[in-house]
């Protein structure tokens, strides 16, 4: 999720977007067509007035039609087709009102005005796409065709609707044309993490997308030039270490004193060993790509580094599957197996350590008492426990480093009376 944070959030606008613009439509919609029913009903009173008169002239049907027509309406006549309309029928809108009908009156008295109020009910119907005009009085009822007006038509405001979310759709798309780039561009930069260091982040064009880029191409050339000159100033120091130390090892032999020989050999082969831990640790840390990691059995990886450790097979007990495979650079993780092998033995009470797979994770136990200090101070390099001890504290240092190159961290526990070291 976090990996598509702005997508989502882009795509979260855009359906918020779209939600927002329906409902909005969709209230424009009811409220348009209800002013469109609304100012046609209008019309009910026309219909209303001439039916009104028809009543009190007690005209012909003839004339009650001659009368519609003048205004485009058509008076149903057919029963059948009448009971069909109006069970069938949109009603549209209905209004009750009432009708006052007067007439004029004879009597001893004289003349006078005689008025009748009349409760009427006026319905608005749509049937196949036609308008109707349904007149109900107490006595009598008509339905009266408008040929002129036709039902609400949406297609406009579908159209309107249409043409806004097709815009906003490709907004989208040219927000997601935009963010290609971007997710290129994260995925060279994952790959340069993970060790390509000739990976190009170049690009065309003068977005902020392709400045950045631009930029990151830039700081890899010179974050290259500065680990080539790092690698090779180290390279060339450990080599003018190396002479002067093999040449002293040999002007060593020609010393008189066995006494002196023994103390300078002693030194410089410390020295050597000192500039061998160098450049390992060099080659650890300078480690770009894991091109050479391949698939090992573990118990392969864990005989070369009792072989490199030198040391009797009797000292260590291996109870690891021999099925089980890992993928690793060889040298270094047999260097890192090598190095824990070395501690458990020499901090140990019985001299022996052993080594199997617990949880699923490789663990070294030796017996012993637990570590004085927590494990992240003796995987600083120049650390130890006791400094009489013949080693350079750069032990267990190595072997956290060749760990995060293998995505693996160093770990400890200590229970009755075991120190067991885990490559979790």
């Amino acid at each position: 999720m976090r990996q598509h944070a702005v997508l989502i959030t882009v795509l979260f606008a855009l359906i918020v977007t779209i939600v927002s613009v329906s409902v909005v439509f969709w209230e424009f919609f009811q409220l348009n067509k209800q002013h469109y029913i609304s100012h046609i009903f209008t019309k009910h009173a026309t219909i209303t007035q001439i039916y009104r008169q028809h009543q009190q002239k007690l005209d012909s049907q003839i004339m009650l039609e001659a009368n519609l027509a003048v205004y485009n309406f058509v008076l149903e006549k057919d029963e059948r087709d009448i009971a069909i309309i109006l069970k069938n029928a949109k009603l549209l809108k209905k209004k009750d009102f009432q009708n006052v009908n007067s007439s004029l009156l004879f009597s001893g008295d004289g003349f006078y005005t005689r008025s009748i109020v009349v409760d009427l009910t006026a319905s608005m119907l749509e049937f196949n796409n036609k308008i109707y005009f349904y007149i109900q009085a107490p006595s009598s009822s008509v339905l009266i065709l408008d040929e002129e007006l036709k039902p609400y038509k949406y297609w406009n405001v579908a159209y309107a609707y249409l043409v806004i979310i097709l815009i906003l759709s490709l907004s989208f798309v040219l927000i997601l044309r935009k963010l290609k780039p971007l997710i290129r561009l994260r995925k060279k930069i994952a790959l340069y993490g993970d060790g390509d260091m000739n990976i190009s982040f170049q690009a065309k064009g003068c977005d902020e997308i392709a400045l950045i880029s631009n930029e990151l191409e830039a700081t890899r050339r010179k974050i290259n030039v500065i680990l080539e000159s790092r690698t090779l100033f180290l390279r060339n120091i450990m080599h003018e270490l190396k002479t002067p130390i093999a040449k002293g090892t040999i002007a060593t032999q020609m010393l008189e004193s066995q006494k002196q020989r023994d103390r300078f050999s002693s030194i410089f082969g410390r020295l050597e060993s000192l500039v061998n831990e160098f450049a390992l640790i060099e080659e650890v840390t300078s480690l770009g790509d894991k091109t050479d990691f391949k698939e090992y059995r573990l118990v392969d990886i864990i005989d070369g580094a009792i072989d490199m450790a030198m040391i009797e097979r009797s000292s260590v007990t291996i109870d690891v599957d021999a099925s089980h495979k890992i993928s690793a650079n060889y040298r270094l993780y047999t260097t890192a197996i090598k190095n824990m092998i070395d501690n458990g033995i020499k901090y140990s009470t019985d001299s022996h350590v052993t080594i199997l797979i617990k949880n699923g994770e490789l663990a070294f136990e030796s017996k012993g008492a637990c570590i004085s200090h927590p494990l992240k101070y003796y995987i600083e390099p120049f650390t130890k426990d006791n400094p009489a001890k013949n080693s350079f504290g750069l032990g267990l240092y190595l072997v956290d480093s060749i760990l995060k190159v293998h995505n693996q961290v160093l770990a400890h526990e200590y229970e009755n009376g075991v120190n067991r070291f885990i490559f979790a």
